[in-house]
This record gives C-alpha cells, sequence and structure tokens, in this order.
C-alpha cells in the first residue's frame, strides 16, 4: 500500500469573500511527482499559501504526513513542513550556502558558528547528487539553478518530505533542467515527493508520474503516467493548438527577406561572444544556453549596460538601444515590469510615442484621436481606471498595443511567456502575430523554448563560449528537447 504525504479533500478556500479553491481534491503519495498543470492562475497563489501555512478554511479538510493539519472546524495555524522553490528565492541573500541551511533551519543552538564542520556536514550531500558548488559562496552569487539546488537541499536535510517547484523550468537552461530533473529522480527513489508546477505539458510528462489539470481554483482532471503522452495533447489545449496550427501553415513557405538587425558581439563577458543576424518580417527564437548571458542580454535591452564592445546593426547602420523608437523591447514579467502605476492608462499608452512625436503630451487632439481610434479595440472603460486595478489581461494589452503604437522595425521580446497561465500565453501569442502581420521582425530571447518554437521562423541556439547551432524550421521535427507542438512539424518534407 502506497504511503500517503499530503491530501486536500473538499477544499474550499475564500479570501475577501472571493473563492479561491472550490472542492479542491489532491493527494499526493511518498516517492512521486506529481504534476500540476494550471489551465488559468486563479487559485494557484491561494493554493501555495495554504500548502505553506494553514489558514482557515471554509471547508474541507488537509493531510499531511498522515495527520489532520487544517480543517473548517478549526485552525492549526501552525506552518507545515513543505518547502516552495520559485521564481523569488526564500534564502537568505546575505549568508553563504552553509548558514542558509544550519544556521537558519529551526533547532539550531551553537552559541558559535565552525564553518568548517558545517561544510564538512554539507558536503557529502552535494557530492551525492554530483553537484560542486564551492560551499562559502554567497548566496547573491549563485546562479538561478545553483539557488534552486541549494533549496532543494535545505528542504531535505530539514527532513521537509514534499517539495513544491513552481515554474522552475523557467528559470533554468535546457541542460540545467535535466540535471535538475535527475537530481528529483535521485530523491525521489529516497521517498522524497514532489509537486511540479508547470504550465507546459511536454515538461511535466519528462518528469512527473502522473499530472492534475487546475483551472478556476479546481482539479479538472488527473492524467495518469501512459495519459500524459496523448498525441495530439488532452482537449484542455484545442484552442491553442488550432491557433499554432493556424501560424505554422500560414508561415510555411516564408521567403527570405533582407537583414534588418545585427548583434556583433555587443556585450561585456558572455554576451560579446553572441552574434546573430534577423530578417526583416521573421520571428527568430534565440535560445540561450548560458543563464549568465542570458542576464547580461536582459541588462543590456533594458538599458542597465551600455557596452563598449563591439556592435548592433539596423539596416546596415550602427545604433544603439536606448531611446530608439524603431528598436522595441518588450521585458519579461511584462505586467509587473513595464506598468507605470504612477501613470495613467493614456499616459502608459503612449509613452513609447514620446520620441517620435514630441507634442503628445500636449496635444489633446492626437490624444483624443489615439482615444477614439484604440477604445473599441482596448474597450472605453479601461482609460478611465487606475491602470493597478487592471486584470493581468488588460495589462498586457496595454504594454503591447502601446508598442504597436510605436511602429518599430524590430521587436526583441525577453521571455514574454514567462509566468503566464494558458489562457495569457495564447493572447500573448496573438499580440505577436500582429506584430508579424505588419512586416516588424520579432526575436523570442529565452533559456528553453517552451511556446517560442512554434511560433518561429527560425531557432538560433547561442552556447556558453559563443558557439551558434541555426535550425531552420523545415528541420524543427529534429529537435529532441521536450517542446510544445514537435509532433505538427512532419517528419518529411514533399
Amino acid at each position: 500500500m502506497r504511503n500517503e504525504v499530503l491530501r486536500m479533500e473538499r477544499v474550499t478556500y475564500k479570501e475577501d469573500e472571493v473563492v479561491k479553491l472550490k472542492d479542491f481534491n489532491l493527494q499526493i503519495f511518498q516517492g512521486e511527482v506529481m504534476g500540476f498543470l494550471p489551465v488559468n492562475s486563479h487559485g494557484k497563489t491561494a493554493l501555495l499559501k495554504l500548502l505553506e501555512r494553514n489558514l482557515p478554511l471554509y471547508d474541507g479538510y488537509i493531510y499531511y504526513g498522515g495527520e489532520k493539519v487544517n480543517t473548517w472546524k478549526e485552525n492549526y495555524k501552525a506552518a507545515n513542513r513543505i518547502s516552495i522553490i520559485q521564481e523569488k528565492s526564500s534564502l537568505a541573500e546575505n549568508l553563504n550556502i552553509a548558514d542558509n541551511i544550519f544556521v537558519l533551519r529551526p533547532g539550531f543552538r551553537q552559541w558559535m558558528i565552525r564553518t568548517k564542520i558545517l561544510n564538512r556536514q554539507m558536503k557529502p550531500f552535494f557530492e551525492d547528487i554530483g553537484m560542486d558548488i564551492p560551499l562559502d559562496k554567497d548566496v547573491e552569487k549563485l546562479s538561478a539553478f545553483e539557488r534552486i539546488i541549494v533549496e532543494l537541499l535545505r528542504a531535505v536535510i530539514m527532513g521537509y518530505h514534499l517539495i513544491v517547484l513552481d515554474e522552475v523550468g523557467a528559470l533554468v537552461s535546457d541542460d540545467e533542467l535535466k540535471k535538475l530533473h535527475a537530481i528529483i529522480r535521485h530523491y525521489v527513489k529516497k521517498g522524497f515527493s514532489f509537486l511540479y508546477i508547470c504550465s507546459h505539458l511536454e515538461e511535466i510528462s519528462s518528469i512527473c508520474d502522473r499530472c492534475a489539470l487546475f483551472t478556476n481554483g479546481r482539479i479538472q482532471k488527473i492524467l495518469e503516467r501512459e495519459e500524459l503522452f496523448n498525441d495530439p495533447p488532452v482537449t484542455y489545449m484545442t484552442e491553442y493548438n488550432d491557433m499554432v496550427r493556424y501560424h505554422t501553415e500560414k508561415r510555411e513557405g516564408q521567403q527570405a527577406a533582407p537583414v534588418v538587425f545585427q548583434w556583433k558581439g555587443y556585450g561585456e563577458n558572455a554576451a560579446c561572444k553572441f552574434s546573430f543576424d534577423v530578417h526583416k518580417g521573421e520571428c527568430l527564437a534565440v535560445q540561450i544556453m548560458d543563464a549568465g548571458g542570458m542576464e547580461e542580454l536582459r541588462r543590456i535591452l533594458t538599458g542597465d549596460i551600455l557596452p563598449e564592445s563591439g556592435e548592433i546593426l539596423l539596416n546596415g547602420k550602427k545604433t544603439e538601444i536606448p531611446r530608439n523608437g524603431r528598436i522595441a523591447v518588450i521585458q519579461e514579467r511584462t505586467t509587473k515590469t513595464m506598468i507605470f502605476p504612477e501613470l495613467d492608462y493614456m499616459n502608459n499608452l503612449c509613452i513609447c510615442l514620446a520620441e517620435k512625436v514630441p507634442s503628445i503630451w500636449h496635444n489633446k487632439c492626437l490624444r483624443k484621436s489615439i482615444r477614439n481610434e484604440y477604445s473599441p479595440i482596448l474597450g472605453r472603460d479601461v482609460f478611465e481606471m487606475p491602470v493597478e486595478e487592471l486584470s493581468e489581461k488588460q495589462k498586457y494589452q496595454l504594454v503591447y498595443t502601446r508598442v504597436l503604437l510605436q511602429k518599430p522595425e524590430i521587436l526583441l521580446c525577453i521571455q514574454p511567456f514567462r509566468g503566464a497561465d494558458l489562457a495569457h500565453r495564447m493572447f500573448i501569442w496573438s499580440m505577436l502575430e500582429k506584430f508579424l502581420d505588419k512586416g516588424i521582425s520579432v526575436v523570442i530571447l529565452s533559456l528553453n523554448l517552451s511556446d517560442s518554437l512554434a511560433m518561429a521562423d527560425r531557432l538560433l541556439i547561442l552556447g556558453e563560449n559563443g558557439e551558434k547551432r541555426e535550425i531552420a524550421r523545415e528541420n524543427f521535427h529534429k529537435i529532441t528537447s521536450p517542446v510544445p507542438w514537435l509532433h505538427m512539424y512532419p517528419s518529411e518534407r514533399k
């Protein structure tokens, strides 16, 4: 008989009278990886809160480790011994690895911190999983992958038998993800259990034993292992599949166009090894295999770094990215990084027009014209709403429409699908289609391929030491990574 680690039975949970979870049922057994695929994100944050600490329930029961830890009748208040690993680090950045794992754990009673002893105690755990991370390294200097491993080891050492991994695949490269999956399987054999939250069925099927489909605060279906490999994918993705298929057919036979943009060793460290060309009107997916290189590219595109080495060319002429209306950049976590809460909706919408139309701020007729033109698309109510009260979809629409108004020649997107649930990924996809339909080049920069491959006309893989591998669309079917929609690419070309 399999031992049960977690059981949530008929759980209904409310926040400010809003139902976040409704008749929620979930069961996780010892030594398994349970996948969790949120079709939309409503209720996901509430679930993580309930796993971490026992908040008052409206209805239902929660059992952990064979004991009842929460019920609608009474609130147990104690935190659960469950580790949640996500984008935001739970480690103290001003301390090293040993201090985070041993000193900060409950029950540490030593008056003096003996670093050598702590390192000696910790070394076997790193050797056990084949990781070589300097034990005295400060947390703030760890890469995203190293930080995830340290948090995972801390959970293991503290005896947390359920470890939740929330969208960690978006934080690491493909090679690092394979290493992480191997480490997960290593601890599964030792009896640890994992809840693996991910928005991509392909990634879930590569590691999980079962998968829960989650939407609107409920588990809609539990997929067993054999069901994870259905082809085509399960029906919840039908609309997205149709969108991808339509795009694939529309871009089929796309003719080569002149080069509009060139990146020639423009960077300080890793990015100075990168070089690539972008053709007019094409969608280029650029997979960065080096997480450090990805971070440097992000800082260059957002203007935090202005490199002195290398150059970028637009239509054959040397240029720079900051304050360049012909080059647009959409940052990751768009709705959090590109919305200005101190500005109203109209000012947020028009902010990219300032370079091309300096009179935009005081020309009321022009602003009224923009409002009249875009109200049928954006909705009339949004112009009167504080931007922080917009829905997630309305925020995405605001940012992408703002960039469309800019009318750039090329759009550089930094992991545009990161953090978005299925519904919002579909909307992002549809907005990027609008740029391509207008002949604007789109470059999607990411650590892993996720949704970007099916949209791309060409894939460019940039390695750690400047190695470059290009894959044309007709050869996408040869890619071996577990990426979405590979079944849509024919294995043979006629």
